[in-house]
């Protein structure tokens, strides 16, 4: 009796643990280590990914997506390892983080107003995977 509440009991101290946002973040920070492509993070209002492609590759189709959709105020920071492309489209703020990671590997992190967009972040994204497998 004594060992199954011994055994219950530090199921239970665990058990906060187990069900807490700790866990996912792990695995999802080991599939990222990977750089492998189509892993996403939304941390503090920002989608990020990487994409498999040049820095310029990336950097044309994340100009491409804003002109795309008809982004206004555009503003393009650029140097040699990273930049930063700012806009109004539809009328949101929106702030694309683009830099290079390996050869063939750009991460680009987007926010979409003040706080975040998620889904508006996740369409932009979205547009640049099409005008990246375009080529």
């Amino acid at each position: 009796m004594k060992k199954f509440f011994l055994q219950f009991f530090i199921l239970s101290l665990s058990a906060p643990f187990l069900f807490s946002g700790c866990v996912p973040l792990l695995v999802g920070g080991a599939a990222a280590g990977a750089g492998t492509a189509g892993t996403y993070f939304y941390i503090q209002g920002e989608l990020k990914t990487d994409y498999p492609g040049s820095f310029q590759a990336v950097w044309t189709a994340c100009e491409k997506t804003i002109a795309g959709m008809n982004g206004t105020d555009v503003v393009t920071r650029k140097e040699i390892a990273k930049g930063t492309i700012e806009a109004v489209i539809n009328g949101e703020k929106v702030k694309f983080d683009i830099a290079y990671k390996s050869k063939n590997l750009t991460t680009v992190a987007i926010r979409v107003g003040l706080i975040g967009n998620k889904q508006s972040s996740q369409l932009l994204h979205d547009k640049i995977a099409d005008y990246l497998a375009r080529g």
